[in-house]
């Protein structure tokens, strides 16, 4: 394992030594058990893409399932030692194509490293392993009366691992925050297979470069991540909503500035435009106002959310509502928030494609963003629903189209470019919570600028300087 693939090429006639894929698949059985290699192309095929449209991927040489930080060191040195790239992988639920296989990788799936390690109800941590389910962490944090906020709409599939790595949001981002406000450390292990712990345990640090903050977000092109140190909060009220229906988005949108300037703090505060609430009732049966043009939804999980809710439905009206309709009990206050998680597979649903965009903007730009996403729909001809953060600014116009319609394709990808130079245009950004991968590699480069990006790439020299880790994405 100390030659690299140029040296035995050099010191082995040609004809004498096996191909790179027998060889790597040799060199990663020394340290993996047999059912932790996959080399079926039937197999392999499987893991080639997450869930992201419009993005190319590669075949993978072999998929690795480890279950020990030991076995991804391995793994890793065997990548460096035979020139390999890797591409890490949760449970490729992500939107940007950042776990889409390259010719000849490994694909390194983290799925069965699952463990919950430690909960510490005194310091209020959790110790994850990458391949926790969101959604199992969060109940079981919640048998000892804490909560873990992050909650991607896909957190009943979607693995801590992959949350760090894409510094996912999620609904209740407008009072809790996002991903990396909860990652307090990381053990990560490199691309020439050390072993490098970042971050903290203890409430507060500063020591040194943060760089589990720079790991997070990092769409696996730094390291691999095998293990995380999550803070906790206690766990919250249940919560209560309310749903209000108004006759345009910008109306709504000058509730949502409204209730945030009044110093409201909701857990919640969602919008969805009529095609969104059109394609859930059609989905789910939900039973929501489809007349509306914009439906907003609010809530709060504290002792005084009846009156802050009251508050949020005065100035809701005053911004031009037509209908406010506070949820008579926890119960239908779920059924409100499950209406929105399905917002995304609603849309979905309405054509046989689509393509997500995730632009974040100033909430005060937020009515700007959501009259051009129709006029772009408009002018490309084109169904493109929208559900939003709208506390938080983070839009998801979802473009829908038929891939087998070559000029509708056409379309759609303008349509989603064109969203993307608004969101820059209104001061925005191209990802809120979904990540760069290969989607918006180029639009990256137009966000952070020539300098911007110069030095990113030196953050990406100084880790991974022969570019074996998910290389092609980002930049």
């Amino acid at each position: 394992m100390d030659l690299t693939a140029d040296d035995l090429s050099a010191s082995v006639p040609r004809s004498a030594h096996p191909p790179l894929a027998a060889r790597l698949t040799e060199s990663l059985l020394e340290g993996l058990p047999a059912e932790a290699v996959l080399t079926d192309p039937e197999v392999t095929a499987s893991y080639a893409t997450d869930m992201a449209a419009f993005c190319p991927a590669g075949t993978p040489a072999a998929v690795v399932l480890p279950r020990t930080v030991e076995q991804v060191q391995h793994v890793l040195r065997t990548a460096t030692a035979l020139r390999v790239p890797v591409v890490p992988q949760g449970a490729r639920t992500g939107l940007s194509g950042a776990a889409n296989a390259t010719d000849g990788c490994i694909v390194l799936s983290l799925i069965r490293m699952d463990r919950i390690l430690e909960i510490d109800t005194v310091d209020r941590i959790a110790v994850v392993e990458p391949g926790v389910v969101n959604a199992v962490l969060s109940r079981a944090v919640a048998e000892h009366g804490l909560y873990y906020p992050p909650d991607p709409s896909s957190w009943e599939q979607c693995t801590i691992g992959g949350n760090v790595g894409t510094a996912s949001g999620g609904l209740c981002c407008v009072k809790y925050g996002v991903t990396a406000e909860y990652v307090l450390g990381l053990d990560v292990v490199l691309a020439d297979g050390r072993l490098l712990r970042t971050g903290r345990r203890t409430a507060k640090g500063v020591a040194g470069y943060d760089l589990t903050r720079l790991f997070t977000g990092s769409e696996g092109t730094l390291g691999v991540v095998v293990r995380a140190v999550l803070g906790l909060r206690p766990a919250p009220l249940p919560q209560l909503a309310l749903a209000a229906e108004f006759p345009s988005a910008a109306a709504a949108c000058a509730a949502v500035c409204a209730v945030m300037e009044a110093g409201l703090v909701p857990s919640l505060l969602e919008l969805m435009d009529r095609t969104t609430v059109r394609a859930v009732n059609a989905l789910g049966r939900m039973g929501l106002p489809e007349t509306t043009e914009a439906l907003l939804l609010a809530a709060f999980d504290t002792p005084q959310a009846p009156g802050d809710l009251a508050a949020v439905a005065r100035l809701c009206t005053a911004a031009g509502a037509t209908a406010v309709v506070p949820a008579e009990d926890r119960a239908e206050s779920e059924l409100l928030l499950r209406a929105r998680r399905m917002s995304l597979t609603a849309l979905e649903a309405l054509r046989p494609a689509t393509m997500i965009d995730d632009v974040c903007v100033p909430r005060s730009r937020l009515a700007e963003m959501l009259d051009g996403t129709a006029a772009i729909a408009r002018t490309h001809d084109l169904l493109i629903g929208v559900c939003a953060h709208a506390g938080d600014g983070n839009t998801h116009p979802v473009v829908c189209f038929d891939p087998a319609d070559a000029d509708e394709t056409r379309r759609a990808r303008a349509s989603f470019d064109a969203i993307m130079e608004l969101g820059l245009e209104l001061g925005g950004t191209i990802t809120g919570e979904h990540g760069v991968g290969v989607l918006k590699k180029e639009w990256l480069a137009r966000e952070l600028g020539p300098v911007g990006l110069e030095m990113q790439r030196a953050v990406k020299q100084a880790f991974d300087p022969l570019g074996l880790l998910n290389p092609g994405k980002l930049y």
